[in-house]
């Protein structure tokens, strides 16, 4: 007999099946990425279109909130560094806490906040209205016309701005220590690449394209749960996708 959903079991195999239909939707968007016929013809704008959608109306204002921010993460930093007289770690200091943890986890939240749940609500709503066996009776493929596109737009937007907040930055850190003086650049960029030895890199890449991933899929699985859908459901599965790549980039970086 099927558990009803007043059965204690039945939201612990729903939970379960979600996240079992999130490894299948994983693993079937990015066979669907590596896969040139998913660019090519009409298909190319569309992933374009997704791509500057996600990512560029809020490039410049969420540089702009994410440089203030760090504006005065950075300054409180230097100033308490320099009062122990130990200025010389203030470059390391702000680069391992602000560019390498708080950074890419802005950017990953934003993103999902801002972008990825009204695309994941969009395709909920056409999951369970049967929109997709239409696309699919007219000869379509809703994966690779619908899902893939939110996708990849979510993960670039995630990516693009990590990498143009982590270098805004490392322009402010190095205002606030040296000014607009030249003549320590070379001191300051020695430091820069002590800390992004190639085993940082490879973390802070995978870490960074481990919250891309995260943001772009998780959300997206609420389409397959079989309860009544939350967004509030979907927000503490990404978060806890989010936590778990974290506390993995953590061991990696300091154990």
């Amino acid at each position: 007999m099927a558990a009803s959903p007043s059965h204690p079991d039945a939201p612990r195999r729903s939970a379960w099946a979600v996240w079992r239909e999130l490894l299948r939707l994983t693993g079937r968007v990015l066979a669907l990425a590596l896969q040139p016929d998913s660019y090519r013809g009409p298909r190319w704008p569309v992933v374009a279109r997704h791509l500057v959608h996600a990512a560029l109306p809020a490039l410049w204002w969420y540089t702009v909130l994410s440089a203030l921010a760090g504006q005065v993460l950075i300054r409180i930093v230097v100033v308490t560094a320099q009062g122990y007289g130990l200025s010389q770690y203030a470059v390391e200091m702000v680069v391992r806490v602000l560019v390498l943890e708080l950074l890419p986890l802005a950017a990953a939240l934003f993103v999902l906040l801002r972008v990825m749940m009204a695309h994941a609500a969009e395709l909920r709503r056409a999951w369970r209205q049967d929109r997709w066996a239409a696309l699919v009776a007219a000869g379509g493929n809703p994966w690779r016309d619908r899902v893939l596109p939110v996708a990849l737009g979510g993960a670039f937007a995630t990516v693009l701005l990590t990498v143009v907040s982590s270098v805004v930055a490392c322009v402010l850190a190095y205002l606030n220590l040296y000014g607009f003086s030249p003549w320590a650049l070379a001191v300051y960029t020695r430091a820069v690449g002590h800390i992004f030895d190639p085993v940082v890199s490879l973390i802070f890449a995978l870490k960074t394209l481990g919250f891309a991933l995260a943001v772009a899929l998780v959300p997206l699985s609420a389409m397959f749960d079989e309860r009544r859908p939350s967004d509030v459901r979907a927000l503490v599965r990404t978060a806890s996708v989010l936590l778990a790549v974290e506390l993995l980039a953590l061991v990696g970086n300091y154990w």
